[in-house]
């Protein structure tokens, strides 16, 4: 987003609040203006509607900390440092909100970076916000937001309140993670019997020993006891447009733990959702369907697989290990042994005219078949427990109008082992004509 809308609370709610619009890539300002109080909040509903919000609070509603602690573990570090400075702070840490900046040691070697709010503070600004529906992406404390050079200060005055004591509020930056906002009482008390101090016994100095950079007209430093500060008036501006220039430089969002900020989707995104939701369902129902058909043509094929290798076994009693992948192969190896691929056509006519007297007499097994195709003649090695089923055999062959020659049968034990040659009628006639 290209315009941002900045919002500066008060510390309490009958302090007056600013708030401008900001591009950030034109660098311009769009519109600002203040309120009166926090319950005049709504009157921004509009403008963040369709704009990001960034928040920023008093800093002496923030203590900013550096610690050296002795451990690299993000999570033990951040379970560790309330307790480090329990004994600093003067309400109990359980009431505190800690939020942490993702900075690197600094010269010190310092490694904890920590910004420190009264938990009440923060519900407090949370409530004003929410009263007035508007969600803040980040809350920074305003001295983070002021420009920072190396070794020197930068101030800015701005309207606090309504409140007599702060008509005025100074914010004031030290350095990376220093600074201080204060009343315009509070900050003349500061010149006064703070800054001052720095001067030597004689009230002598050639150098100036702290360098102000001035956005603004700065009360109380006319005076000839501060001149240990030396002022360097800059181009004067709106106080939220020097925060919005430089905010994005902070490693700060005091939105952390329990007050994180969750992501919102817009409502295309939610709208793409919803239609990915739907093409998914009918992607789940079509896959569905599309394997319970897969699973009903397995369990016919599986069962159609089943039948061919009883067929199989019923014709080819002796074959032991049958394989759907293998039937075809070893038919073909059965018809080429019964007279090549040649005599396949009259071998399963006759095959076809035989198998009724198979059917009929069940308890004669074929032991051997094969086919002459020249004389056309299925002669057949057979075996049965009685010679009564050889003749019932014999019987059921010439009911079928075939030709046959009853071959030599042999007692072996308990069965009877026995031979035909079969012809059919017409192969009979054809043999003697050609003959």
């Amino acid at each position: 987003m290209a315009e941002i809308v900045y919002i500066r609370l008060g510390s309490q709610a009958q302090d007056k609040i600013s708030w401008l619009i900001f591009n950030a890539t034109e660098q311009e300002i769009i519109a600002s203006g203040e309120l009166a109080d926090a319950m005049q909040l709504h009157q921004l509903t509009d403008k963040t509607e369709q704009r990001m919000v960034k928040v920023f609070v008093p800093g002496c509603d923030v203590v900013l900390k550096r610690l050296v602690v002795p451990t690299k573990s993000q999570r033990a570090m951040r379970s560790a440092v309330p307790y480090m400075l329990e004994d600093e702070l003067a309400q109990d840490v359980d009431g505190l909100c800690f939020a942490y900046a993702n900075i690197s040691d600094d010269e010190s070697e310092h490694n904890c970076f920590v910004a420190i709010t009264q938990r009440e503070q923060m519900l407090l600004w949370q409530s004003w916000l929410a009263d007035a529906n508007i969600q803040a992406k980040t809350i920074q404390p305003d001295v983070l937001a002021m420009p920072y050079t190396d070794g020197q200060w930068s101030a800015i005055s701005l309207q606090g309140g309504n409140a007599p004591s702060k008509q005025t509020q100074i914010v004031v930056r030290q350095g990376p993670w220093e600074g201080f906002t204060l009343d315009s009482e509070a900050w003349q008390f500061t010149l006064t019997h703070v800054l001052a101090a720095k001067l030597d016994e004689n009230g002598e100095q050639t150098q100036p020993d702290i360098t102000l950079n001035a956005y603004s007209d700065l009360p109380y430093l006319e005076e000839e006891s501060h001149q240990g500060i030396r002022v360097v008036q800059g181009e004067k501006e709106l106080p939220l447009a020097l925060f919005a220039q430089h905010c994005h430089l902070s490693p700060l969002n005091l939105l952390q733990g329990e007050f994180k900020v969750k992501e919102q989707r817009s409502k295309n995104v939610n709208n793409w959702l919803w239609a990915a939701g739907f093409a998914a369902c009918a992607l789940l129902l079509n896959v569905g369907y599309k394997s319970a058909q897969l699973f009903q043509l397995t369990a016919q094929q599986t069962q159609l697989e089943t039948q061919i290798i009883d067929r199989y076994k019923k014709a080819f009693p002796s074959a032991t290990r049958v394989r759907i992948g293998t039937i075809k192969s070893q038919l073909n190896r059965k018809i080429t042994q019964l007279g090549g691929v040649r005599e396949q056509i009259g071998f399963l006519s006759m095959l076809s005219k035989v198998q009724p007297a198979f059917t009929s007499v069940p308890e004669l097994k074929p032991e051997s078949l094969k086919y002459d195709g020249k004389r056309q003649e299925l002669r057949l090695q057979a075996i049965a427990n009685d010679y009564q089923h050889f003749e019932r055999f014999k019987g059921a062959l010439n009911a079928a109008s075939l030709t046959i020659k009853q071959g030599a049968q042999n007692n072996q034990g308990d069965q009877v082992t026995g031979s035909f040659s079969i012809t059919s009628p017409q192969s009979s006639a054809s043999s003697k004509g050609g003959a």
